[in-house]
């Protein structure tokens, strides 16, 4: 049987999702663990988590040793607990035995900085470091309108919207599923509000794109690539993410909701809709293999596609831990093969020849 890991930061991480990998593990001739990084042991390469029991449906905590194969679904926050764990998950990947599903993606800027000398260039919107107040103050001088987001953020959590008006300056986020606006009446009060928000952790800034519909709902595409038990790319569907009128995000967790792909651009012209179709297929053929070029080999990748009011095609966001939540949504009757998708893609790996499967992965070390 084979070792499969799935390592989250905490053991309330997407249980539903994890149990039902683990209830199809045994049939792909897979034993199912779960742990975090914090509980894995250096010195002696055991870790104390838990294993599933295919008999009972059930996890009983047990120690064994690093699983040869890992899913990584760590979602890092500001906290201690994952400053902890980023240098083990790093230690991890390092080591030639291990070999992980996917390795992720670097920030939203390194990520930029990579695709900006790509044929993928002119999909991205410009992204520059904010190192000083001074530099968001220029731009809404020269632009009147922009966006802030960290770095290293997700799920649109501190993300803002800035405007100028004559003298005073507009500021709108949305926090807990509403939004919440503010005016600051000059550049001063502005600049006071901002100095310790780019302080606390490092920012980036982008044009303002006008990225909503009709009714003033900001819109994305959602769409799910992943690793087929052959190892190629193939797509796993698409939705739409639609927000709250007047808001600035489409993320679920912000209190968006969900809609077909098919149902919303029935809605287009033909022409529209062919010309939308094939910016898609261009943007989804050239991204994974720019990506694992650039970086280390992934298996999963869920990219936003936002589309503006005069037509431009942006890519917004790209994530190596994609939630399943927009498909799940528009296409229930895929659940079993998205929970068997990383098994079997599992498998593929453990099958590679040890010398092959090292070369496949030899850019680890280097990265």
């Amino acid at each position: 049987m084979i070792a499969f890991g799935i390592m989250t930061i905490n053991f309330d991480s997407e249980q539903s999702y994890i149990n039902d990998i683990a209830n199809l593990a045994e049939p792909c001739g897979m034993e199912c663990f779960r742990f975090t990084p914090a509980n894995v042991n250096p010195l002696t390469l055991q870790v104390k988590g838990k294993k599933f029991m295919s008999q009972t449906k059930s996890w009983v905590d047990k120690d064994f040793p690093i699983p040869d194969l890992i899913y990584d679904r760590c979602f890092y926050g500001d906290d201690d607990h994952s400053k902890q764990c980023i240098p083990i998950v790093s230690w991890l990947k390092n080591r030639p035995e291990i070999t992980f599903l996917g390795y992720g993606l670097p920030n939203k800027l390194e990520l930029y900085e990579v695709l900006k000398s790509t044929v993928l260039s002119a999909y991205l919107p410009l992204s520059q470091s904010v190192s000083d107040t001074s530099i968001v103050l220029n731009e809404l001088t020269a632009k009147k309108r922009m966006i802030l987001k960290p770095i290293n953020g997700s799920q649109g959590n501190g993300i803002y919207y800035l405007k100028k008006n004559n003298k005073s300056f507009h500021v709108k986020t949305e926090k807990n599923k509403n939004i919440i606006s503010r005016i600051f009446p000059n550049e001063t009060k502005l600049n006071s509000w901002l100095q310790p928000l780019i302080s606390k952790r490092p920012y980036l800034m982008q044009p303002y794109l006008e990225l909503s519909n009709d009714d003033l709902q900001p819109f994305d595409i959602r769409i799910l690539l992943q690793k087929g038990i052959d190892g190629k790319w193939g797509e796993m569907g698409r939705g739409i993410r639609v927000g709250s009128t007047g808001g600035i995000l489409s993320n679920l967790s912000a209190g968006g909701f969900i809609t077909n792909y098919d149902d919303w651009s029935s809605s287009f012209l033909p022409a529209k809709r062919d010309y939308i179709n094939q910016e898609l297929e261009y943007i989804l053929s050239n991204l994974p293999p720019i990506l694992e070029n650039a970086f280390l080999p992934l298996f999963e990748i869920g990219i936003d596609i936002g589309i503006a009011k005069n037509g431009s095609i942006w890519i917004l966001d790209i994530n190596s831990k994609p939630g399943r939540k927009v498909l799940l949504h528009t296409q229930p009757d895929i659940k079993e093969t998205l929970t068997l998708a990383p098994l079997l893609y599992g498998k593929h790996l453990s099958q590679m020849a040890q010398n092959e499967r090292k070369s496949y992965y030899e850019k680890t070390l280097s990265h």
